[in-house]
């Protein structure tokens, strides 16, 4: 199944199918190594959903609402 990152839930977690947006958005999301093949997990979101803290690549990585809406995921079964 695929979701978009910024409806992801504290806990759930997947790995980076696509990374979409315009140019310069899209530069920096691969930049901070969003890119596809990495496995990432949300760990929390703001009271307001913006922003959003991830763990990818080993590391924290906090990100906009309208960044993470040109993130598109593969979710992880749960087996």
């Amino acid at each position: 199944m695929e979701k978009v990152l910024k409806d992801l839930k504290p806990g759930e977690e997947g790995v980076v199918k696509r990374v979409g947006g315009d140019g310069a958005v899209r530069r920096r999301l691969f930049d901070m190594g969003v890119t596809p093949g990495a496995p990432v997990k949300m760990r929390k979101v703001a009271p307001l959903g913006d922003p959003m803290e991830v763990t990818l690549r080993g590391y924290e990585l906090t990100l906009r609402k309208n960044e993470a809406e040109n993130v598109l995921v593969e979710m992880q079964d749960k087996a």
